[in-house]
């Protein structure tokens, strides 16, 4: 299951943040998703959650009286499909036109959190681009500030969690611990100009929903050595000597290579001389060379 975090404030106009948390079965992240409501109420904030895993009952549970007077619940759990004809809140009603008409007949002028419980009973009724793009056209604000989804990893194709997650601002991804009552979240945060920042705890929610950071895991880190590691020299322990000595290194360095032009080839090569351009031949004693006719190989 993914859920998304993200602080609120600032002024009116903004984009809405994603936060999205990621469970399993081995561990579910309902109640880490109850601490976000509170939270949000404590602030008081304005709630709107869809509810289509559990009934509003189940939900309230454990949640103060007072805190709920800005929780708004849409039940989507007795009738998600509207088979009975007057239905709270169906999974067609998914779009942007009909949240934002819900959430603006019983919110306050000021935006709200939406809190969506879960993604995965949204995502077995439509198609993953139906709910990614009414997902988008939430982040771009207007009646809703943020939006924290409850996702069930194991539920869906590896491409269906990548599709809905890459939206996210925030992804947290709970796991069990290894004590009974601990659970690990691997935190992942993307800031505006793309940079992507990924942390890990452990942590602990109480009987009355507050999250609780107990530790950052152990990982084994990889041993360092403070004191210089030797380099090993490949010409130790040969035969002969590769080392240069100063006087050597210095007599190298003056050595003219004969294939480099110097100032003084150069000149002589663009500026020749005259009697430069002479073709001298020396005959071999072998040669068969007729003074008379120095052409006669060339008679036909």
């Amino acid at each position: 299951m993914t859920v998304c975090s993200q602080t609120y404030g600032g002024s009116k106009r903004f984009k809405t943040s994603l936060p999205t948390t990621q469970d399993s079965c081995s561990y579910s992240g309902r109640d880490l998703l109850k601490s976000f409501i509170i939270a949000a109420l404590n602030r008081e904030e304005v709630v709107h959650v869809l509810c289509f895993d559990v009934s509003e009952e189940e939900l309230r549970d454990r949640l103060k009286p007072l805190d709920t007077q800005r929780l708004h619940i849409h039940n989507a759990y007795s009738d998600p499909l509207g088979w009975t004809g007057h239905p709270a809140f169906t999974v067609q009603q998914f779009s942007l036109e009909d949240l934002t008409g819900l959430i603006k007949q019983t919110s306050q002028p000021k935006a709200a959190l939406l809190v969506i419980d879960s993604l995965s009973w949204i995502l077995r009724h439509m198609t993953p681009p139906t709910v990614c793009r009414t997902l988008q056209q939430l982040r771009k604000g207007g009646a809703v500030r943020a939006v924290i989804g409850l996702l069930h990893t194991d539920m869906h194709q590896r491409g269906t969690v990548g599709s809905v997650c890459h939206l996210a601002t925030s992804l947290i991804s709970v796991a069990p611990g290894v004590k009974g009552n601990e659970a690990v979240a691997k935190i992942t945060k993307r800031s505006k100009s793309g940079k992507v920042l990924q942390d890990e705890e452990i942590f602990c929610i109480t009987e009355d929903l507050t999250v609780t950071i107990l530790s950052k895991p152990s990982h084994p880190e990889p041993k360092q050595n403070n004191t210089e590691e030797e380099q090993a020299d490949p010409t130790a322990n040969l035969t002969f000597n590769l080392r240069l000595s100063d006087s050597e290194l210095e007599a190298k360095q003056k050595l003219a290579l004969p294939f480099v032009f110097s100032k003084e080839k150069k000149t002589a090569l663009l500026h020749p001389g005259p009697g430069t351009g002479r073709i001298l031949y020396e005959p071999d004693a072998n040669d068969d060379y007729d003074q008379e006719d120095p052409d006669d190989d060339l008679d036909v």
